[in-house]
């Protein structure tokens, strides 16, 4: 059995299977990347809710393992040479996750970076972008008298979506026929835009039909529809 005790978060939130992989959490569109990337692949984990009405993200145990308190963070106590490994980023955990077993991205050197690439998309422009349009739609921004910063987010987030929809025209996912790594981080934060955040109409979403088709193939997933409630609120 795996040793975590040297890993502060864990006493904080002990491991009760602890040769599991523990994922630290909440089902938020970064949280839930990674929970669906673990329902996909059938890697053993067990789920710990970071909770921000008590700001568990502040505590020293959760910041011993992400010093940027963000979730989500995992330690898998089986990483590379057999010795635990701790990470965030969700994005760096997606790719280590597909690595460790060989799911969700391409074999092949072009088709790894190609998956990188729109990895970075979301990372880089979807994710940051949607947040901050989500922020002044639904949120303290909703009561700016000043709309210029709203507007500016509507039309950063519409043109992404514009990229993404010519893209997926001919294709049945982000890289093809291939489901990856590509998909899972990008289409949560596409469901929270239109979903949480109630700004499909600001952005014109129906004008998104590939988006719209692909998203619906991605929530339908089994995986994802497990992936999405994970981790659970307390009863």
């Amino acid at each position: 059995m795996a040793d975590l005790s040297a890993f502060p978060i864990t006493r904080k939130w002990p491991a009760r299977h602890p040769d599991h992989i523990q994922l630290y959490s909440l089902p938020t569109p970064n949280g839930v990347k990674v929970s669906i990337m673990l329902e996909e692949t059938g890697l053993p984990y067990e789920p710990h809710r970071v909770a921000f009405d008590t700001q568990d993200q502040l505590s020293p145990e959760f910041l011993s393992l992400n010093p940027n308190n963000k979730i989500p963070a995992i330690l898998d106590p089986n990483g590379p040479d057999g010795r635990p490994l701790a990470l965030f980023e969700s994005g760096a955990i997606l790719v280590y996750l597909a690595s460790k077993t060989g799911q969700f991205i391409p074999q092949d050197t072009a088709g790894r970076f190609q998956a990188l690439q729109w990895l970075m998309f979301q990372m880089g422009g979807i994710g940051p972008m949607f947040g901050q349009l989500g922020f002044f739609n639904k949120f303290a921004g909703k009561e700016y008298e000043d709309k210029r910063p709203r507007d500016r987010y509507v039309a950063e987030s519409r043109r992404l979506l514009q990229v993404l929809d010519g893209h997926l025209a001919d294709r049945a996912w982000i890289l093809g026929d291939e489901y990856s790594i590509a998909d899972i981080a990008t289409f949560p934060w596409i469901r929270n835009l239109v979903g949480f955040y109630e700004a499909g109409d600001l952005v014109g979403f129906g004008d998104f039909a590939n988006v719209q088709r692909v998203l619906d193939a991605f929530v339908a997933r089994p995986a994802v529809q497990r992936g999405l409630t994970i981790p659970a609120a307390p009863n």
